[in-house]
């Protein structure tokens, strides 16, 4: 006996999972790009300190010491990231899928699985690759975790870094060996505004954030930061849907982003990355 089953299409569609961004507490937005593609800004120099010449008996003019000149150098932050996508969705493909395939869900769709974790890797990519302080890789476990962190720590407080705000970005893996560190004592009681922007814990005065291995450099260990090192733009965000634009029936969506991250010169030492080594 022959007997059809039926097959049934539901209106779901298995979304991937898919994390917001997290790079507003390591970044700041303090320069503004609006009207320009390229900002400079200026490095000055300092006088050195002498000894008060009181009685005048010296060989320099000036009581003070010697009179120094100050260097002004520039640096130009230019915008290199200049990104877009486009996709049509036929106005029949629309009908026929329960409306799963529909403009304004694939454009949410596309910024939160491809265009937040494209800024995030970049940004990321940036600060690890221009960090002011770089030890050796090490291989990172249970034992010592804690103390590298410890010790990086100590790196931003020997280079004058602010002690507050300074944020610990570390993978599911190596958040999974401070849990096991005996050493470790991490605050969680986190309030709703920090928990929506990544934070899920306190360990040593530091903001911890958990971020995903895919939007981080493959080598990755952790990173300590201070947001003040790190300026990242995002310039412009233009997003369009088109309904039943020349030559398509449907929706054509577009997009378009500016954006960049720029570590300053004068404070890289503001970010410490430790890089791992590959595991035996």
């Amino acid at each position: 006996m022959a007997v059809n089953l039926v097959s049934k299409y539901l209106p779901y569609t298995d979304e991937l999972f898919a994390k917001e961004s997290k790079k507003s507490l390591l970044t700041n937005q303090d320069f503004n790009w609006t009207g320009a593609h390229t900002v400079m800004i200026y490095s000055v120099t300092t006088a050195e300190m002498n000894d008060y010449d009181r009685p005048g008996t010296g060989s320099n003019v000036s009581r003070y010491g010697p009179i120094q000149g100050l260097d002004a150098t520039t640096d130009e932050l230019t915008l290199k990231k200049d990104r877009s996508f486009t996709f049509a969705i036929d106005a029949l493909d629309k009908d026929e899928t329960a409306a799963q395939l529909e403009g304004a869900t694939a454009l949410a769709r596309q910024q939160r699985e491809v265009v937040i974790p494209e800024i995030d890797s970049y940004t990321y990519g940036v600060m690890c690759a221009r960090a002011g302080i770089k030890p050796d890789a090490i291989k990172l476990t249970a034992t010592n975790i804690y103390d590298e962190i410890i010790k990086a720590n100590n790196a931003l407080d020997n280079a004058g870094v602010p002690e507050t705000s300074r944020v610990l970005v570390v993978t599911p893996d190596i958040y999974r060996l401070l849990k096991k560190c005996k050493e470790v004592v991490m605050e969680t009681d986190i309030g709703n505004e920090m928990r929506l922007r990544g934070v899920i814990g306190y360990l040593d005065g530091l903001n911890v954030q958990k971020i995903p291995v895919s939007r981080l450099p493959e080598d990755f260990g952790f990173m300590v930061a201070h947001p003040c090192a790190t300026v990242a733009p995002t310039k412009l965000t233009d997003y369009f849907i088109h309904h039943n634009p020349p030559f398509i029936n449907g929706d054509l969506v577009e997009g378009r982003i500016v954006y960049d991250a720029f570590v300053l010169k004068n404070k890289a030492k503001a970010i410490y990355y430790q890089a791992t080594t590959p595991a035996a």
